[in-house]
């Protein structure tokens, strides 16, 4: 949408400054074609004059189409929609500024008002809806807070968050639902501390309570899984801090999430999202594999699995083929936060993923695992600060999907021409002996493989032929 015409959609406000709008109610409609009703409510399209996005193939010039995306084509004998289970996430799409630690916010949606309240909330809901339909999208993600305001007490939030889930429910209709919901336990001052972690036990309770609600929401509307990211579920220095008491804690939290999952008749995932550090110095959950022992440790496996975002894997100093790998081989490969990072920034950019070679390597772990059903790819990225006209939402998502279609096409040549797994088949062949099958039984004693050692001498080492890997990965791209 050209600047020009986001300023005539303004008009009504009756005072414009850099954009941005006066506090007080709209009576503007959200299209030029629309009619200023009575209420101050929008009317029409919030998004007018972007059709719905279909699919036009590799050759199209059109920026508004999938060039690689094809929701009803078969790869491997699964429709691409039914791989991917696309997520849009609320609080980057209609929540996020462009705002950073050096700057003001840049963005200032037409429908936006300048304020946090429930009428505002629920004019971003509609927003949100238009969107899932013209994206093509059947699935949403959500922090309580990002979708209803805070009250001034926990009564009075849990009332704001039932009117906006009231309105959820009624524009979901039978198609769309949460892919998952989860409660926001970093914003508010009083999680400083954390929630699970805090060493105030008000803190603690008012984080169940929270996360009680969040939960039973996520229910109502029929979302598919839950999911716990601990931002500030960590310490920043341990001089103050008794690591063992908090970890303690965080797990009977978590058992408490269980129970009560149970109690509410709540059958979806509840996941688990690790991330090593920011907004802590480190965060308890910091990789799939720290996540994996506290879950065997506190017996929650069976009843957690992780949601691993690739950026957060970048900063945990892992590859997210890594993470996704080592959640897969713990059969805890739930979701995936689908975004990424800037190699030559050490935070968390939240970037869409572009990069045709690292999508090919999260969808050959998503092919290994069968899918990520009853989970998905959820679009946890943000547009860029500089992004800031409401057509470049849309080119940031299209973006995303068609490079993770792309993955998906490059992972399943892979997977067909069959030379990549004959290369890693042959590597490991000297375990498809009596003595490897043995070794791999749990029956290769020490005193029988020395007399083995002695038998054969010195072991001739072959070639690992990575070069030859790469090759073969690269010629699949």
């Amino acid at each position: 949408m050209k600047g020009g015409r986001i300023l005539l959609l303004l008009v009504c406000s009756g005072v414009i400054t850099l954009g941005v709008f006066a506090a007080g109610p709209p009576t503007c409609p959200a299209d030029l074609g629309g009619k200023c009703s009575g209420s101050g409510e929008w009317e029409g399209e919030f998004f007018p004059g972007i059709p719905k996005i279909k699919y036009e193939g590799p050759s199209s010039k059109n920026p508004l189409a999938f060039k690689w995306y094809n929701a009803e084509e078969e790869i491997l004998g699964k429709k691409m929609k039914d791989w991917m289970r696309f997520s849009i996430a609320f609080w980057h799409t209609f929540r996020g500024t462009g705002g950073d630690p050096f700057g003001a916010p840049t963005k200032y949606w037409p429908w936006e008002d300048g304020t946090n309240s429930l009428a505002m909330a629920k004019r971003r809901m509609r927003a949100n809806f238009e969107f899932l339909e013209k994206i093509g999208v059947d699935r949403w993600c959500f922090h309580d807070r990002d979708i209803a305001p805070d009250g001034e007490t926990l009564e009075e939030s849990n009332r704001n968050l039932d009117e906006v889930v009231a309105l959820a429910k009624e524009l979901q209709g039978t198609k769309i639902r949460p892919l998952w919901g989860t409660a926001q336990l970093f914003m508010h001052p009083r999680y400083m501390h954390g929630g699970a972690t805090s060493s105030e036990v008000g803190v603690y309770a008012y984080a169940a309570a929270q996360v009680k609600k969040a939960m039973e929401v996520t229910h109502y509307l029929g979302g598919e899984n839950y999911v716990f990211w601990g931002g500030r579920e960590g310490y920043q220095s341990l001089l103050n801090t008794d690591m063992e008491r908090e970890l303690d804690h965080l797990g009977r939290f978590c058992e408490a999430a269980v129970a009560y999952k149970k109690k509410i008749g709540f059958n979806g995932t509840l996941l688990i999202e690790p991330k090593p550090q920011e907004p802590t110095k480190h965060q308890y959950d910091w990789d799939a594999a720290t996540t994996a022992n506290f879950l065997r440790k506190y017996g929650l496996i069976g009843e957690f699995k992780l949601n691993i975002e690739c950026n957060h894997a970048t900063l945990s100093g892992h590859s997210c083929h890594h993470e996704l790998e080592t959640a897969r081989i713990n059969g805890l490969l739930g979701n995936i936060d689908a975004n990424t990072g800037d190699p030559q920034i050490g935070w968390d950019t939240d970037q869409f993923m572009t990069d045709i070679s690292e999508a090919t390597m999260v969808m050959l772990s998503v092919i290994r695992n069968g899918g990520l059903a009853p989970g998905g790819f959820n679009f946890d990225a943000k547009l860029r600060r500089e992004s800031t006209e409401v057509e470049d939402i849309f080119l940031a998502h299209i973006s995303g999907m068609d490079t993770l279609a792309r993955g998906l096409r490059s992972a399943a040549k892979l997977i067909q021409d069959g030379s990549l797994a004959e290369l890693v088949r042959k590597r490991y062949q000297s375990f498809d002996t009596e003595i490897g099958a043995q070794i791999e039984a749990g029956k290769g004693d020490f005193e029988t493989l020395e007399k083995l050692a002695i038998k054969w001498g010195e072991p001739k080492v072959p070639s690992a032929k990575q070069e030859l890997a790469e090759m073969i990965f690269q010629s699949a791209l």
